[in-house]
């Protein structure tokens, strides 16, 4: 049996009733909406102002209905409206950003996943301790700028879309950088990216068995180049700030790629020692989340950060990737989130996977 996630008075709201698919109208909603769709589920899609016009474009999915509030930070003054719908919420990278982690973390609707893992995530220091205790490879981190002795990135705390990092070559390039909140300091590992897009089902018992559930792979993109443009990076950032320009990493779209063959098991690997750690901790990840590292010309995979959703990148996949077609055709990380929530309600388990 799975460990209980939701409490009681949180289930009562889609009790005996089909829940409803809900998420912010942003970042990777269209695939979460075409999914319940495929699924069955029904759907709402929370916006800011106005529905955006550009979902009438996409007939399939467009979310069942909409509700709007005037800022993202007023949703909790609707959460009786989310609780008569029977909304279970999907959280993704705009969605937990914009609310903030722990406004998102105290809603009392169901949440698909276990909210508990927010903490560890948007906290930088807690998603370290947390992967090392789990023997997964990463850059070395730095307590103060004295013991820079190469290049190196700077990270603030949260998802930011790309925003909130800053390269320096060398120690004395710190000195550009003026922090503006919680931050770390890294290695600036050379090496291609790759961002792995995995499932966690605590209800399946077959495939590839972690925990008392089993791990998909379900696609897999990248948002840089390789080594020669990493070097790159490292001079132009010097120039452009030369010239007033500062850099801000800003993610605009994503590439698919697949990964050689013989590194899967490695890759599998280090998402299941993630997945096994985050199970004695805080009880463990359901559905997506994203191992984010890079592969060095030696074919060493550093983990740099994880991010506990779905993610953008999986956008690339709405009718299935390389990986997930090789599970079942057209399986979409949308799609395969509401297949787990109607697992989990006709074999009556969605305090296993809702919280």
């Amino acid at each position: 049996m799975g460990i209980s996630l939701a409490s009681k008075s949180r289930l009562a709201s889609i009790e005996g009733r089909v829940p409803t698919v809900t998420t912010l109208c942003s970042h990777s909603s269209l695939q979460i909406f075409h999914g319940a769709r495929a699924e069955g589920l029904p759907s709402l899609g929370l916006t800011v102002g106005p529905p955006q016009r550009f979902y009438e474009a996409f007939p399939l999915a467009r979310p069942d209905r909409f509700l709007s509030v005037p800022r993202v930070k007023d949703l909790p003054t609707v959460v009786d409206r989310l609780r008569s719908e029977g909304s279970v919420l999907i959280p993704h990278g705009s969605f937990v950003e914009y609310l903030g982690p722990e406004a998102f973390a105290e809603l009392d609707v169901p949440v698909f996943g276990n909210r508990a893992v927010l903490g560890w995530e948007s906290d930088r220091r807690k998603e370290r301790e947390w992967l090392e205790s789990a023997g997964v490879p990463m850059p070395t981190r730095y307590e103060n700028e004295e013991e820079v002795d190469g290049p190196v990135i700077v990270k603030y705390y949260g998802a930011k879309g790309g925003k909130g990092f800053f390269l320096a070559k060398n120690r004395e390039a710190l000195k550009d950088f003026h922090p503006t909140g919680p931050y770390v300091i890294q290695r600036y590992v050379l090496g291609t990216r790759y961002y792995m897009h995995f499932f966690y089902s605590p209800l399946s018992d077959r495939g590839y068995r972690v925990g008392h559930g089993s791990l998909e792979l379900l696609g897999m993109d990248r948002r840089d180049e390789a080594n020669i443009d990493e070097l790159y990076k490292l001079g132009a950032q010097e120039e452009l700030l030369k010239a007033g320009i500062r850099p801000t990493f800003v993610v605009t779209g994503n590439v698919p790629v697949i990964l050689r063959e013989s590194l899967l098991p490695r890759a599998f690997d280090v998402a299941a020692r993630i997945i096994e750690r985050s199970i004695e901790l805080f009880g463990g990840m359901v559905g997506p989340f994203c191992v984010e590292g890079i592969m060095t010309e030696d074919l060493e995979f550093k983990v740099f950060e994880i991010s506990t959703r779905i993610v953008a990148g999986t956008n690339l996949f709405i009718s299935g990737s390389p990986y997930s077609d090789l599970i079942a055709p057209g399986l979409s990380t949308g799609r395969r989130i509401a297949q787990e929530i109607n697992r989990a309600r006709h074999e009556g388990r969605l305090a296993e996977i809702l919280s």
